[in-house]
């Protein structure tokens, strides 16, 4: 089903989109082939009403009485993000985060195709990480230009993170994916996903103190 397309669907719902995918995954590895709000509520910690609400933004997949169909959902949810498409990326930093990202063996299973790694230490310029070559910074407008690029992965110091973005850019790359300490702020013609792993840990770190606060009284 297609989305309303008068309706603007708020981030909030496309962030909690991925996690339904995972969980409902999960569901066919079971061989589960119908769920309903309350039981997928149940498993995933939310309110049924929010899963129904969320996904009737989208035009809803359940039936009255039945429930949802998991693996039409899980293909309807995957098309939503765009599973069904092939996305090419670059890797720009080859240091210990780029190194984890290139070894991650899902993002191809999730449509994610890294086809190249960029970095300016020419001890690590040649090498090759999980089968992707590294290539020195310098070759990227050549690369680029031969081989059409959707997002690149920065993993650069936050010193030199809007220099790098601007050159993405420049080349005609529209998605970022900034894993750099320093938040991106493009134009709207580019799309900037920006990660903080050392925030979900301070989370973490707030939520554990609580907990034993609390223990302690």
């Amino acid at each position: 089903m297609r989305k309303k397309e008068e309706k603007k669907i708020s981030i909030a719902v496309i962030r909690r989109l991925p996690r339904y995918f995972r969980y409902l995954s999960d569901l066919i590895k079971l061989d589960i082939k119908r769920i309903s709000s309350k039981e997928l509520s149940q498993r995933m910690g939310i309110t049924a009403s929010q899963i129904r609400q969320d996904l009737n933004c989208f035009g809803g997949f359940g039936q009255q009485g039945y429930g949802y169909n998991v693996e039409l959902l899980y293909d309807e949810i995957g098309k939503i993000l765009g599973i069904d498409k092939r996305f090419s990326c670059i890797i720009i930093g080859a240091g210990n985060m780029g190194n984890a990202l290139a070894n991650y063996q899902n993002f191809r299973n999730r449509g994610y195709d890294i086809v190249g790694i960029f970095d300016a230490d020419p001890r690590k310029v040649g090498t090759v990480i999980n089968d992707i070559k590294v290539y020195h910074i310098d070759d990227l407008e050549s690369f680029v230009a031969k081989q059409h690029v959707d997002i690149a992965i920065l993993t650069v110091p936050g010193s030199r993170v809007n220099e790098v973005a601007s050159k993405v850019t420049a080349l005609g790359i529209k998605g970022i994916w900034n894993f750099s300490p320093t938040d991106l702020k493009l134009g709207s013609d580019i799309v900037v996903e920006n990660v903080h792993l050392s925030d979900s840990l301070m989370v973490l770190g707030y939520r554990l103190r609580e907990k034993l606060n609390g223990s302690e009284q």
